[in-house]
C-alpha cells in the first residue's frame, strides 16, 4: 500500500501532463507536432483526429474514477464521468484499429496497437456491463484493466526516448513499443489485484 501511496500522485500527474500534450496538435498543427503521423491525418482525418483527439480525453478523466472520496460523495458524478470515460474510449479504440491496420510502421508495431486497441473496447466494455448489472466487484476488476490499457499512452511516451538511446533503430523500438506500452501494465494490475 506504500507503493500505491507514492505512485498515486505521480500517475496522476503524468496522466494529465500526457493528456495534454498530445492535444499540441490543436494549436502546433500535426506537421510540427507530429509529423511522424501526418500520413494518418492526410489519408484517414476522421479516425486520426477521432483518436487523438478522443484519447487524450480518456486519459484526463481515468485517475477522477479511481478518487474514492469522489465516487463515496457524488456517486451520480462518477457515473457520468464513467460513462464520457467509455464513449471517449469507443471513439478512439475504434479509430485505434483503423489507424493500426492503415500503420506504415510494420506488422509487428501495427499488431501491438490493434491488440491493445481491441482490449482496450473490451475491457471498457465489460467494466460498463458489469455497472449497468450492479456487479460492483467486476465492474472494479475490469475497469483497473481499461485503465491499464489506458496508461499505455504514458508508458509509450517514456518509452520512446529511452529505447532508441540504448541504441536500437526507430523501426525496431516502435515495435517493441507497441507491445511494452501495455502489456507490462496489464500484468502489472493483475498481480496487483491478485497480492493486494
Amino acid at each position: 500500500m506504500r507503493f500505491l501511496a507514492v505512485t498515486k500522485p505521480i500517475t496522476i500527474c503524468l496522466c494529465i501532463f500526457v493528456a495534454l500534450i498530445s492535444w499540441r496538435f490543436l494549436v502546433l498543427g500535426v506537421e510540427v507536432s507530429m509529423n511522424f503521423m501526418l500520413y494518418h491525418a492526410q489519408q484517414r482525418p476522421v479516425f486520426f483526429y477521432a483518436h487523438v483527439g478522443f484519447a487524450p480525453l480518456a486519459l484526463l478523466l481515468m485517475p477522477l474514477q479511481f478518487y474514492r472520496k469522489l465516487r463515496e460523495a457524488r456517486p451520480d458524478f462518477h457515473r457520468w464521468i464513467g460513462r464520457v470515460y467509455g464513449v471517449a474510449i469507443l471513439v478512439s479504440g475504434v479509430s485505434g484499429l483503423f489507424l493500426a491496420v492503415n500503420s506504415n510502421a510494420g506488422l509487428i508495431a501495427a499488431g501491438g496497437f490493434f491488440v491493445l486497441s481491441v482490449l482496450w473496447l473490451v475491457t471498457t466494455a465489460m467494466g460498463i456491463w458489469c455497472a449497468y448489472k450492479g456487479l460492483i466487484v467486476e465492474h472494479r476488476v475490469w475497469i483497473m484493466r481499461s485503465a491499464a490499457l489506458t496508461f499505455a499512452a504514458v508508458t509509450l511516451r517514456l518509452y520512446l526516448p529511452i529505447l532508441p538511446a540504448m541504441g536500437l533503430s526507430f523501426e525496431a523500438s516502435y515495435s517493441l513499443i507497441a507491445w511494452a506500452c501495455w502489456v507490462p501494465n496489464l500484468i502489472f494490475v493483475e498481480f496487483f489485484r491478485r497480492h493486494s
